[in-house]
């Protein structure tokens, strides 16, 4: 989604506009997915829960996790961020008593290690940052638990469709109060576009589908991977240059990966 998110910004768009367009996409696909293929809404209390996610605690994740770029470096947030599957792994642990063997407990901190290693370069902050990327990286680890409780009574597609649809009401509302910049030509849009059928549908559905079956601690460790992905994309469309660092990381994360589907299996 960054490579995307760059593109957007270029064009003149701000981060508000880019999250209501988002969601606001994303949603109304996801919908009409729904419709068409006669798929089943959540019941309401879990409708109810669903909003409640994408509209409160996602959109505030998401705020937080902007404001702290404010305050501290990408590299620096991103990896704040990137604690929740050590975060969601312990949580799931302590509150809903998911196992949590020696084995699996070590790849989620190798996972980490290498995530660490990948977004390394230019760490810097205040203490300001370190506490919104801390504490979003808290709600997003809420937001996982929350919805891998969810997903074992109601089917991804739905769920996820309440969600999107949650925050972009939520993010609406912000632009319909505040002045959003949107995206000035074809450029913007289609990156506009890009982020809410790849990063968004696919990336949710995917992800909530991998919670269903992996449960959130096991699916959380292995979305280590996005940064790998983004890293390597960067380079490949973008003409970045890959420090040994973030290769050796990015060889850690996919270790780390292998190692876990050899626990599970």
């Amino acid at each position: 989604m960054a490579i995307f998110a760059r593109q957007a910004y270029a064009d003149g768009a701000d981060v508000t506009a880019v999250l209501f367009l988002r969601f606001l996409i994303a949603g109304l696909l996801m919908a009409l997915l729904m419709v068409a293929g006669r798929r089943p809404w959540p019941r309401l209390l879990a409708i109810g829960i669903l909003a409640l996610m994408g509209g409160g605690i996602y959109v505030l994740q998401s705020f937080l996790f902007f404001k702290a770029l404010q305050y501290a470096s990408a590299g620096l947030v991103g990896l704040l961020l990137y604690l929740y599957p050590f975060l969601v792994t312990v949580m799931g642990a302590l509150l809903f008593r998911e196992p949590l063997g020696a084995k699996r407990f070590t790849a989620v901190c190798l996972a980490l290690a290498g995530t660490a290693l990948t977004l390394w370069g230019g760490m810097s902050g205040s203490a300001a940052g370190v506490a919104l990327g801390v504490i979003a990286a808290l709600l997003y680890s809420a937001y996982i638990l929350v919805g891998s409780r969810i997903l074992k009574n109601e089917e991804p597609l739905g769920s996820a469709t309440v969600v999107m649809l949650s925050a972009a009401a939520v993010f609406g509302v912000m632009v319909a109060i505040g002045e959003p910049a949107f995206p000035q030509s074809a450029t913007g849009w289609r990156a506009i576009v890009a982020i809410a059928v790849f990063s968004t549908v696919i990336a949710i559905v995917g992800f909530f589908i991998g919670m269903r079956i992996l449960g959130a601690a096991d699916a959380s460790t292995l979305s280590t991977l996005e940064p790998v992905v983004t890293i390597a994309l960067a380079a490949i469309f973008l003409g970045e240059r890959l420090q040994p660092l973030q290769l050796i990381g990015a060889a850690v994360v996919l270790g780390a990966v292998v190692w876990l589907t050899r626990i599970r299996s």
